[in-house]
Formats: structure tokens, sequence, C-alpha cells
């Protein structure tokens, strides 16, 4: 083989392995030798192999769940909550450069907020009025989570289990309330 034959080897060789494909729904941060440079826009993008490195970002919405916790509500009341986060990355440079693992991040931001805005009311706000609570939780973790660039879209509280013998009081005033009713209504 002749030394021109191995040279254009080597040389597609380093081309092709600076080849980046940036997804519409992707960013892709260019780091060189470690700093940052600039972020990459969708589309056929290369960087220079070895001195070039790339992390990627998905700016979709992302959902995240809130890990069940246990809360002691306002009237003590001990129950079981949890949610999920619907969050964007607005800034992927912020994203990434402001804080480690964003998705832990606000994880436990969230978890949090959960813990604080449910056990500062009582069980019957937090059973009627879960609109507001995700509502307020959203407001305390996107305080944080914007200087990072990531803006919250929704914070959603998916359930709420309460303890077995308040389940079983609930459950019996129901069926008294029925049968009330249901007295009125033969009377």
């Amino acid at each position: 083989m002749s030394a021109l034959f191995v040279f254009t080897i080597v040389f597609l060789l380093f081309l092709f392995a600076g080849i980046r494909i940036v997804y519409e729904y992707k960013r892709a941060l260019k780091f060189r030798f470690g700093k940052y440079v600039k972020t990459l826009q969708p589309g056929f993008r290369w960087i220079i192999p070895i001195v070039d490195t790339v992390q990627t970002v998905d700016i979709r919405v992302i959902t995240i769940n809130i890990v069940s916790q246990e809360v002691m509500t306002e009237d003590n009341v001990p129950c079981s909550i949890d949610g999920v986060v619907f969050f964007k990355i607005n800034d992927p440079e912020k994203a990434v450069l402001e804080v480690e693992e964003f998705t832990f991040a606000i994880t436990q931001l969230s978890q949090a907020a959960l813990r604080d805005v449910c056990g500062k009311v009582e069980l019957d706000t937090i059973l009627s009025k879960r609109e507001e609570m995700g509502k307020n939780i959203k407001s305390i973790v996107e305080q944080e989570t914007h200087q990072w660039g990531i803006e919250i879209i929704d914070v959603k509280i998916k359930d709420i289990q309460l303890p077995e013998n308040m389940r079983r009081m609930m459950a019996n005033q129901a069926e008294a309330e029925r049968s009330r009713r249901a007295r009125i209504i033969l009377a």
C-alpha cells in the first residue's frame, strides 16, 4: 500500500469521526478541551474529533415522577402523596453548566416542596384542592429552576393514600350521609 492511500484512509476516518447529527428536538453543547464553546442547532454538524466533545440536551417537555412522600398534614393525619412534574429546558447551556444533574435536582426540589405545601394544610384541603396544591408546589420549584434555564410547566398531585382506619371512617361517614338522605327522601 502506498503512503498516499493510507493517509487518505486516515483522513477520511478523521472526517467521519467528527460527524454529529443534532435532532430537531435536541440541542448539542459543544465543548473544546472541556470549555464550553457554543450550542449546536439541529442538523448535520461536524466537530474536531478528540479536541471537541458534545453533550446533547432534550428540549421537549419532560415528565418526572415525584416519588410517594409520607406527609403529616396540619391536622396530624399521616398520608402518602405522589405527583408528577412537567418541565421544559429553555436554555440548554444554563441547564448543563449551572446544575450537576437537573432532573435529579428537580425531583429533590419537588419532593421537598410537596412535603412543605401539604404539611401546612389540613387533609380536607389536600383532598379537595389538588389543583391549587399543585400550583403552590410549581411556584416553589419554579423559583429555583428559573435560574437554571428550566421552565416548570405544571405539577400535578397524582395519588393520595390515607391510612386504612381513615379510609374506613370516611366510608362510614359517606354511608351515614347516604342513608340520612334516603330517609329524608322516603319521608
